[in-house]
Formats: C-alpha cells, sequence, structure tokens
C-alpha cells in the first residue's frame, strides 16, 4: 500500500471479497512512515513488501539505520552482501551477516516462481547431478498483484509474458543452489531455461520441471529424496521444535495422475500454521536420461509473505536478531 492508501482503514482498502478483514483489524488505519520514523518508535525488524522499484533505496536506508530487514522485493536479491534464503535449502547463506556492521541487514526471499522450482529441486541436485534444468510455469492472477490483469486480457486466454520472470527464476536458482564462504556465495553453475506465462487460476503457480541428468536414478530415488527431506527437522526433543511457519514435508507428493492441481493443492503444508508453505510435487516420470514432474506452490505464501516470515524465523533462532556482530 502506497503512501495514497495513508489514513485509511484496512476495512476501507480490502479487495478479497470473499474472505473477511482479519479479526480486530477492520478499523486499523494505514500509516505512511520514514525510516526514521520507524526508528523513532523503536522498529527493530521490518517486514518489506514494497514495490521493487520502492522497496531498493527504503530497506537499504532501514538497515543502514540498524533495522533487520526480511524483504519479499526484488532490488536486493542478487547483491553481493544480501542472502537469498530459502530455509530448508540454503539457511546457511545467512552466515554472511557475521561480517556486516552494526546490527542492520537485509534478507530477501525469491521470487515466487523460484520457490515452486527449487524447493523440490534441492533434494534431487546430489542424486542426479543435473546437467541442466527446464522449466514452464503457469502462473496465478494473483501474482501480478492488484488490479492484476485485466479480465478481457486473462479470459480465454493465456498471456505468454511476464517481464523478467524467467531471467529472475534462472539467476535465482543459482544462487541459492550455491554455496557460500569467507568470498561470499558462489552461484552453482546450472544452466536453468524458463518459459513463463499467466493463467486464470487465482492462486497456485503451477511449473513443468525437467531435469536433463548427469547420473540416471530410478522413480523410487528420487521419491525417497523428496520423502526424506526435511532440514528444518529437530533431530531430537533435546535440540527444539520445528520452525513455526516450517512445513513438516517442505515436498509432498501427490501419486494421482492428475495431481498436483492449483484449486485442490496450493494449500499444502502442516502442521495448520505451515498451511500454503509445502510445495506438492506430481506426474513423475524418469527415464535414463531425464527426470520430469510438475509442481505446485501457493505464491502468496511460500513464495510470498510466509518466505518472509520463515526467514526471520530461522535468523531469530541462529542468533542473527537482537543481537550485535
Amino acid at each position: 500500500m502506497g503512501a495514497k492508501s495513508a489514513g485509511k482503514t484496512l476495512e476501507e482498502l480490502w479487495q478479497l471479497a470473499d474472505q473477511p478483514v482479519p479479526a480486530g483489524l477492520a478499523e486499523a488505519r494505514v500509516e505512511a512512515l520514514t525510516p526514521a520514523e520507524l526508528l523513532r518508535r523503536g522498529v527493530e525488524v521490518a517486514f518489506s513488501a514494497i514495490p521493487s522499484g520502492e522497496a531498493g533505496p527504503f530497506e537499504s536506508e532501514l538497515a543502514r539505520r540498524g533495522v533487520a530487514v526480511f524483504s519479499n522485493a526484488a532490488s536486493h536479491r542478487m547483491d553481493r552482501g544480501v542472502p537469498l534464503v530459502i530455509p530448508e535449502v540454503n539457511g546457511a547463506h545467512l552466515s554472511v551477516l557475521s561480517k556486516r556492521r552494526g546490527k542492520g541487514f537485509i534478507v530477501t526471499n525469491s521470487n515466487c516462481s523460484t520457490a515452486g522450482l527449487v524447493l523440490p529441486l534441492a533434494p534431487l541436485v546430489p542424486l542426479l547431478r543435473p546437467k541442466e534444468v527446464f522449466v514452464a510455469t503457469y502462473q496465478a492472477l494473483s501474482g501480478a498483484g492488484y488490479p492484476g490483469v485485466p479480465s478481457l486480457s486473462i479470459e480465454d486466454n493465456v498471456l505468454p509474458y511476464i517481464a523478467e520472470e524467467e531471467e529472475k527464476m534462472e539467476r535465482e536458482t543459482a544462487k541459492i543452489l550455491g554455496g557460500v564462504d569467507a568470498r561470499g556465495f558462489r552461484p552453482l553453475p546450472l544452466p536453468v531455461s524458463a518459459h513463463c506465462a499467466r493463467v486464470g487460476s487465482r492462486e497456485g503457480h503451477l511449473e513443468a520441471v525437467t531435469i536433463k541428468v548427469g547420473r540416471p536414478a530410478s522413480a523410487r530415488e528420487v521419491l525417497r529424496a523428496w520423502a526424506e527431506f526435511r532440514p528444518l527437522a529437530p533431530a531430537s526433543k533435546e535440540d527444539g521444535t520445528l520452525l513455526p511457519t516450517a512445513p513438516v514435508l517442505p515436498v509432498v507428493h501427490r501419486p494421482e495422475v492428475d495431481r498436483p492441481q492449483p484449486l485442490r493443492d496450493r494449500w499444502a503444508g502442516t502442521p495448520p500454521r505451515a498451511r500454503g508453505m509445502a510445495v506438492s510435487v506430481g506426474r513423475l516420470r524418469v527415464d535414463e536420461r531425464s527426470v520430469r514432474f510438475f509442481s505446485l506452490s501457493h505464491n502468496a505464501v511460500r513464495g510470498g509473505a510466509g518466505g518472509s516470515v520463515l526467514n526471520a524465523e530461522l535468523a531469530l533462532r541462529e542468533g542473527y536478531l537482537g543481537r550485535s556482530p
């Protein structure tokens, strides 16, 4: 919400006709705040969903002034000193925060379509040693924001172009799946070729993924890799509990021949707080040259606000919040 929304109540601005305003928030008024005003109010952690064009300088100023920023915007994702994090995949990338000066920093979550690709891809990388990845996306209308795509442009139609989406998937996947050391991030040299299209579903990005393998594997091995992919699960009760927003199973396999589907599978994830945070996969096909499957993720939850919240939960557990370097 921009400055034009300042002074209005959340009820006045609410656009989801089929969902009520969250309890107790209807009369809450939107305020336009500067970094200086946020600091005056004692803000130490900020969640940013500002449009990318505005987010860059605003988030940089907050971090400079000592605020921990968890961003859903694209502005800083590829910056040298900024972790681009999917906690189950590359939580170790938060280690670059140890080099910061002062308490402020920026952590970003990925593009919504990248999240739906990387989560099921990550546990397969050591198994398949992929040579190349091809992905075609069927992306929901909500990914375009509000008011989004004009109805006469999408009804009875598919839009085969989403500005910068393919480039984001290709760049971000390499950074997330890569390593990190004293010199910074080391992108994984894995070519990703993406085709991105907008379709008429409201929420949930469906993706058709083809992995050109360097090492053949059976369908059973692929399914086992997904089922055993629980990197955030504590080793024992003594080690604590699962992060609140983390799904028990980040990748959920659907054995039905016609799944996953946005309408039926976009809210995957348990426990209830993690609904929409898991990625559903299905239609697995394996041969000696390739592995193919469909992936479905909730673009506004795992690919949006939920991803930022989970990043903050991980940063808190790892001691990066509320502590000077």
